[in-house]
């Protein structure tokens, strides 16, 4: 009796301290998009440094994601885990005290750099402690919480812009890591380990993390930088180079072996990938548009951007139950076609189109992601052997996470290329919006070639039946 009463108090705080860390990352991104705008006032900036305010961070969180998630498998999840949100917490004071755009860009690496700590090892710490009867539900409500961070996101972000400023959402979100830091030291005893027995691959992780610097670095910048096209091509060598090491250790950072015969696995990162891709840069473009072409004030942005982030922490948890009843691949790819017909809608946008159109859109892409991705992380979770759980999290947030780098390059590369790097002001209005229709009709066919991914994915299979 006992030790049930342990486990169940292991659950209970073991969801709680990863769903509210779960909160910080989509609750700040979304947050942040309302304060740009804002921030671009304050040190004067353009909108391509203002575009590495959001950059930095998933540069820096892409880049370690993978290390740190093979390192929480052989030293300790909860350990890497506490170690992350500590970083995170510190890094967000320093971005609220940033003087410059410049000291902004770098806290904001750094906070990047704390939370490829926290999702590289979220969810593999649920997933060691729920059973696969019960992990559908829990990715659900994980999901919930993350759209419940989207939600508030734009409301207090716009809210706290507008009448404290942009400083108070870094505060705001380091008073709430702190928070998890405290329950984490209090309340989760014990550790978890994946593969205790196993050496690290430290030449892999660093080969790793320079080639997706290089590469992801590469693509953000070829807009602007003669030199990108040389780095990016360095990346892409650098990362070949890593593949081909991987395929020859017993314990590679990354399992490169998972994606061999397994189909389920494989195509559920791409429609990951593609995913964000096609979605993610939506944000800040209807952010600057509602704003800049608009004349919003960044509060009542906020709570029209409100009603993707609704949907999507109202649909979420029954999404995750959904797809542990029926195939994940259907109900993913079911989500990815409503997300692109709400993409093409959005390709007609212009200063004289409806609220309520894209109100209607934003509720589209909202039921679209939330069908979407609780089915997929499951699908991706429930393929791999339990001893592989954290790679296959950490791998997932990489895919993520490079989505949506590719998401913001693809937007830098086409403002650059639209409106050269000029201050945010309704006189540019016209320029902007040639460049957010353009964005759009590329979301839309992405997310065409996302959904052909998401079918080809198979039928799940249940590989890891028993909890770690």
């Amino acid at each position: 009796m006992q030790q049930d009463q342990d486990s169940k108090s292991v659950k209970r705080y073991t969801l709680l301290a990863a769903t509210t860390a779960a909160f910080l990352a989509p609750f700040m991104g979304s947050a942040i998009n309302l304060a740009v705008p804002s921030i671009g006032q304050q040190f004067n900036s353009g909108t391509l440094l203002l575009s590495w305010v959001v950059t930095s961070y998933l540069l820096a969180s892409v880049a370690f994601l993978v290390p740190f998630g093979r390192l929480a498998d052989i030293r300790g999840r909860k350990k890497i885990f506490t170690l992350g949100i500590t970083v995170f917490s510190l890094a967000s004071v320093l971005c609220g005290l940033a003087w410059s755009i410049e000291v902004l860009i770098i806290c904001r690496a750094i906070q990047g750099f704390g939370s490829a700590m926290i999702f590289g090892t979220g969810m593999a710490m649920l997933t060691s402690v729920f059973p696969p009867q019960e992990r559908g539900r829990v990715l659900g409500i994980n999901g919930a919480v993350v759209y419940a961070g989207l939600t508030l996101g734009p409301v207090l972000g716009g809210a706290l812009t507008h009448n404290i400023g942009w400083p108070s959402i870094f505060f705001l979100s380091a008073l709430i890591g702190f928070a998890v830091l405290g329950l984490t030291l209090a309340k989760l005893k014990g550790e978890w380990l994946g593969a205790a027995d196993e050496s690290y691959d430290l030449r892999g992780a660093v080969l790793y993390t320079v080639g997706i610097i290089a590469f992801t670095y590469g693509i953000s910048t070829v807009a602007t930088s003669h030199w990108a096209r040389y780095i990016l091509g360095a990346g892409i060598i650098i990362l070949i180079v890593f593949a081909r090491h991987e395929l020859k250790i017993p314990s590679p950072v990354l399992q490169l072996r998972l994606f061999r015969h397994n189909a389920v696995f494989s195509f559920s990162l791409l429609a990951a990938l593609i995913n964000y891709c096609a979605t993610f840069a939506v944000g800040f473009i209807l952010s600057l548009f509602l704003q800049v072409s608009l004349g919003y004030n960044s509060q009542v942005a906020g709570f029209i951007l409100l009603a993707q982030p609704i949907i999507m922490a109202l649909v979420s948890p029954s999404a995750g139950r959904l797809s542990d009843r029926i195939d994940p691949r259907l109900v993913a790819s079911t989500g990815m076609g409503i997300s692109t017909l709400g993409l093409f809608i959005l390709i007609f946008i212009n200063p004289q189109f409806p609220l309520i159109v894209v109100m209607f859109t934003l509720v589209l892409l909202g039921l679209g992601t939330a069908l979407f991705a609780s089915p997929n992380n499951n699908a991706v979770l429930s393929a791999v052997p339990k001893q592989f759980l954290g790679v296959a999290s950490s791998t997932l947030g990489t895919a993520r996470l490079t989505g949506q780098v590719i998401s913001m390059a693809l937007v830098t590369l086409i403002l650059a290329s639209s409106t050269g790097n000029v201050e945010l002001s309704p006189a540019f209005s016209h320029l902007f919006i040639k460049a957010a229709r353009i964005s759009f009709i590329i979301f839309t066919i992405l997310s065409c070639l996302g959904i052909l991914a998401s079918l080809a994915r198979g039928k799940s299979n249940n590989q890891n039946q028993t909890s770690a």
